[in-house]
């Protein structure tokens, strides 16, 4: 085997594409299969997971690995017209469809003898082909067009959102009628309305959703009043005594607050801890059977948007006792896997050490704004995460987490207008989606007319 010779493997392929994304010498690949030769002009077709869609000619001599199988016609015809023709959809429908093998199916050779080939004359073979590339190479132009485009708009939009963080009241006015001037343009994917939910919360969390009032309870008072209630429960015994807090360095709040507001922390404004699972194994029937306890994990949390609804499993009364039920209502943290992911429990559950509850005080009545806040902050955690495999977040690092608390009554505004503009961000995003199907239908529709027979077209334009 020359060392010199071109050695194909399926990964060499881009799928759909087709295009040859690596290519190396024999000698410089360490390859322990089987290996079949191919000639300059053989087709060259991946039947390995054949939906992939790598179909190539051969440019020069060389060897493949038994994925792929070398075809030569045994009349002259167009290689690289078989090969778009391999390639076709309905080609692709077929060989999905009788491929064998679960998760890593292949055409079998009886299966590709049988196959339908349309075959046009050898003249229009090429012409096909000539006309193929020409509308590939549009094709490609059109896409990196789109590209660049997509870039620039989404950095337009990054820098038009980050400037509404700016602290000059004047400044913010004038970049805020900016940006919703510019909202349209903005926003043209549904992925580009997460940038605009983002910047929402972090106008809330700033005090700048919503005008602040000077009669308002600041939130000093609000703090003193939440740590009599906490001191009263630590002495009825319903809740534990917790470390004192270091004291809070002004010096490095992450932001400057607006008249009013205050830097507090999670176990001063309610209770604050991790979930419990003392069992080994966790996944233990002996926890489960006949359990009516409900049981959520750190995936519960995760895809909850902002409300858990759904629950792994149900404890047994064993189960619970060996894990604590937290009450309809608390803010779950995750501290594992999907780092600071949140949700507010809609049903009494229990959780593992993975996640952290919080049970804000009485007088805030629910943790909206506190859930608000940890998806505004979710990247900001992540950089006091401990350098491990997972990067975790422990409670310890989120008790020193600082959050921007606003008087009781502007909180609540605040919550109000955040939950109508998500709501409006839900009817934004509904409609891009909805846009994008009906271009996606009338894109196919004017494929539909320009692919048809000529013959169809003249028949529709004599009725």
């Amino acid at each position: 085997m020359s060392q010199e010779r071109w050695l194909l493997e399926l990964e060499d392929i881009e799928k759909d594409t087709s295009r040859i994304v690596k290519r190396v010498r024999v000698s410089d690949r360490d390859s322990q299969s089987t290996k079949s030769e191919f000639e300059i002009g053989d087709i060259l077709y991946g039947k390995l997971r054949p939906y992939l869609n790598k179909v190539v000619v051969a440019d020069e001599w060389g060897y493949s690995t038994t994925e792929i199988v070398a075809i030569r016609p045994f009349l002259k015809l167009c290689s690289e017209y078989c090969a778009l023709a391999f390639r076709r959809p309905d080609f692709v429908s077929y060989v999905e469809r009788l491929g064998r093998g679960t998760k890593m199916p292949r055409l079998r050779t009886p299966d590709a003898i049988v196959a339908m080939f349309p075959l046009p004359p050898l003249a229009e073979q090429r012409r096909i082909v000539t006309k193929v590339d020409e509308l590939m190479a549009l094709c490609d132009r059109l896409e990196a067009a789109r590209i660049s485009r997509e870039e620039a708009r989404d950095r337009f939009a990054a820098a038009t959102f980050a400037r509404l963080n700016a602290r000059d009241p004047e400044a913010f006015q004038r970049d805020a009628r900016f940006a919703l001037h510019a909202l349209a343009a903005l926003t043209t994917r549904p992925d580009q309305i997460k940038a605009i939910r983002q910047t929402i919360l972090n106008l809330a969390v700033r005090g700048k959703l919503v005008p602040q009032d000077e009669s308002n309870e600041p939130a000093s008072e609000l703090l003193t009043r939440i740590a009599k209630e906490k001191a009263q429960l630590i002495k009825e015994g319903k809740v534990k005594r917790q470390d004192p807090l270091t004291e809070v360095n002004l010096d490095q709040s992450p932001f400057e607050l607006p008249p009013g507001w205050g830097w507090a922390r999670f176990p001063e404004l309610g209770t604050f801890g991790r979930g419990k699972s003392k069992h080994r194994p966790r996944n233990d029937p002996a926890l489960f059977d006949g359990g009516e306890h409900l049981l959520i994990q750190t995936g519960d949390v995760a895809r909850s948007r902002g409300i858990i609804e759904t629950y792994t499993g149900k404890y047994n009364d064993f189960g619970l006792s060996q894990s604590l039920k937290w009450p309809k209502g608390t803010l779950c943290i995750t501290i594992a896997a999907n780092i600071a992911d949140s949700g507010i429990l809609s049903f009494d559950a229990c959780f593992p050490d993975s996640v952290v509850g919080f049970i804000p005080a009485s007088m805030f009545g629910n943790a909206r704004y506190f859930e608000y806040f940890v998806r505004t902050a979710k990247a900001n955690l992540l950089e006091f995460a401990p350098a491990t495999a997972q990067k975790n977040i422990n409670l310890e690092i989120l008790t020193q987490v600082l959050i921007p608390l606003p008087p009781l009554a502007e909180q609540q505004q605040i919550v109000a207008k955040v939950d109508k503009l998500m709501a409006l961000c839900d009817r934004l995003e509904a409609s891009l989606e909805i846009t994008a199907a009906t271009r996606r239908r009338l894109l196919e529709a004017l494929l539909a007319e320009v692919l048809a027979p000529a013959e169809d077209r003249e028949l529709e334009a004599a009725e």
